[in-house]
């Protein structure tokens, strides 16, 4: 094996970073649906050319996206096994939720790297795609029972063969969306980003040889073993368990949950899910790579200083049994699959808070509340607004919690409210911080938001949301956050779903709006021991209520935020009583 020195090696990590990086910034310029092109909702990396491991992955794509791709490559490898005929110049396209991916918006691209004739490495690309069809546009169908009600579904297919397209494919892929515009231009930003990487790393090869970019990929993969493992070594050895639930599976009103038994042994960790509910009959299930994804997110929030690669995931071992909707099979529906990963990123925080108490970290919002508009344009074209929404981070030991963030499955960004207006008949009249929504604590957690979108012209309204029911949950004493609501006007008043966080079809006429009230993130510590200057500064700010500060934080304040230190003494010295 050659041997590289650590100067080279911290070189061409940067150099690979930023290959990947490229790729992303290409795709973000290009992509037509504001869901790749504003949110980011995509990522590329360079993957193993006979495991699929991750090798690299970029800095701006979605960490979800990066860990579940390793199992889609690996996917394409096997199907080439089975099959042969690789060839230079071979592009395969797939969205199977079963097969590597997510859910069926997330159209994967993966291509073969040569050098010297043989297969070096793996370029692969993802984004999520506007529509493809299913009974809701949109894609996230709450009622659906089966992976056929949520869109097309394609195994891997090669959309390139040897440098040649096949047109059959893009014509299946036109007919089966109601935007088919907006996903050949997201295709066409892919095939870009997977053009320049390409050029990008045959660039490097150039400049230092295969061998010696084969023995830093080895190199690197082995740094994040290590260091993995001494992160775990850290840790007490102990069995650390931890659940939390889901409203409901879109179908039936009963809660499931999501529960973990972690164990750590020495420098290796065993994360067993076998508790966890059956699998649902409505589409928030998830499948083996998608759960071993989000766990790995979850690994990369708590120990920061490990590489993203697949090294850090070799001391951890998964039981993830196929009779729990986290290793779901063909042919359940996995629409909703980012409210679920979003619920095992939480236990994965809780069970490690309790090996680790002063790494704790209160819940975050838990839910994207996938939100789709959709009706007809003047002209009588289809349109279809998908968008997620932000909410409040939770409380940790340093800091309170972000005020309106996205989820930590993602670095994603909140679409802006000027582009979904600049693209679709909509209008927001509301976007704001929701007071009142974070979980109290010595560290609070963020503020949720509040959105009021009225539709321009007639629409349709569908909604797959979360934390309904239960709020996301506070640590070492801290607080709940507020639960997640929905609402829209109708000729009877303001109506709320029968299953909290989920409905479809709802006719939203011209002129009127619909409503959404994120929550906060849980908070950390007592809330009876946070500075009362500090929430004096959260009144007059408008994030807490005179009667919350008073009835939460134990502070007696007016409502501009100036505290009475004595009635606040006393108030607390009661309450300590």
């Amino acid at each position: 094996m050659t041997s590289v020195d650590p100067v080279t090696l911290a070189v061409l990590k940067g150099r690979l970073e930023q290959i990947a990086d490229e790729m992303d910034a290409t795709l973000f310029r290009s992509a037509f649906n504001p869901i790749i092109a504003e949110a980011r909702d995509a990522c590329h990396g360079l993957y193993h050319a006979t495991t699929g491991a991750t090798l690299v992955q970029g800095t701006n794509g979605l960490p979800i996206f990066v860990g579940a791709m390793a199992f889609a490559v690996k996917a394409v490898i096997d199907k080439v096994a089975r099959q042969g005929g690789l060839q230079e110049g071979d592009t395969f396209l797939f969205n199977d939720p079963y097969e590597g991916g997510t859910h069926l918006n997330d159209f994967r691209l993966v291509r073969p790297i040569f050098r010297d004739g043989e297969l070096f490495c793996w370029l692969a690309s993802v984004g999520h795609w506007l529509d493809i069809g299913g009974n809701v546009p949109g894609g996230y169908n709450p009622k659906a029972t089966e992976s056929f009600q949520e869109g097309v579904r394609f195994p891997p297919v090669k959309l390139f063969s040897a440098g040649t397209l096949n047109q059959d494919i893009v014509d299946l892929l036109a007919a089966n969306s109601r935007v088919p515009v907006s996903n050949w231009g997201d295709l066409n930003g892919q095939l870009n980003a997977l053009d320049l990487g390409q050029r990008r790393f045959g660039a490097l090869l150039d400049d230092y040889g295969a061998p010696v970019i084969a023995a830093a990929f080895e190199a690197f993969s082995e740094r994040a073993e290590a260091l993995m493992r001494s992160a775990i070594k850290a840790l007490p050895d102990g069995r650390y368990s931890f659940e939390d639930v889901l409203d409901n599976d879109g179908i039936t009103d009963e809660m499931l949950t999501v529960a973990l038994d972690l164990t750590i042994a020495g420098d290796a960790m065993t994360l067993d899910f076998s508790r966890s509910s059956p699998p649902a009959q409505g589409p928030i299930n998830i499948s083996y790579a998608t759960t071993v994804a989000a766990c790995y997110v979850a690994l990369k929030h708590i120990f920061t200083d490990v590489p993203a690669n697949a090294g850090c995931l070799k001391p951890i071992d998964f039981v993830i049994p196929p009779t729990t909707l986290l290793g779901a099979t063909a042919p359940k529906p996995m629409a909703g699959y980012t409210e679920t990963i979003l619920r095992l990123i939480g236990v994965m925080l809780g069970a490690l808070a309790k090996a680790d108490p002063d790494k704790a970290t209160a819940a975050p919002f838990g839910t994207i509340n996938a939100l789709s508009f959709a009706g007809h344009r003047e002209n009588g074209a289809r349109w279809v607004m998908f968008s997620f929404f932000g909410g409040g981070l939770g409380g940790n030991p340093e800091t309170d919690g972000l005020n309106h963030a996205n989820n930590p499955i993602s670095t994603a960004t909140i679409p802006p409210a000027e582009i979904l207006e600049a693209s679709y008949p909509v209008m927001f009249r509301q976007w704001a911080l929701r007071p009142d929504s974070a979980g109290g604590g010595v560290h609070r957690g963020g503020l949720g938001a509040v959105y009021e979108v009225e539709a321009l012209r007639d629409a349709e309204v569908f909604l797959l949301g979360e934390r309904g029911k239960v709020a996301p949950f506070g640590v070492v004493g801290g607080g709940p956050a507020a639960l997640n609501r929905f609402t829209w006007e109708s000729d009877d008043g303001e109506q709320s779903p029968p299953l909290v966080s989920k409905v479809t079809g709802v006719p939203v006429p011209a002129g009127r709006a619909v409503r959404l009230e994120t929550p906060g993130g849980g908070g950390w510590g007592d809330p009876r021991e946070r500075d009362p200057a500090l929430v004096g500064r959260d009144v007059r700010l408008g994030y807490v209520g005179v009667a919350a500060a008073r009835e939460t934080y134990g502070v007696v304040s007016d409502a501009g935020g100036k505290v009475d230190v004595a009635a606040t003494a006393a108030l607390r010295k009661g309450i300590a009583a």
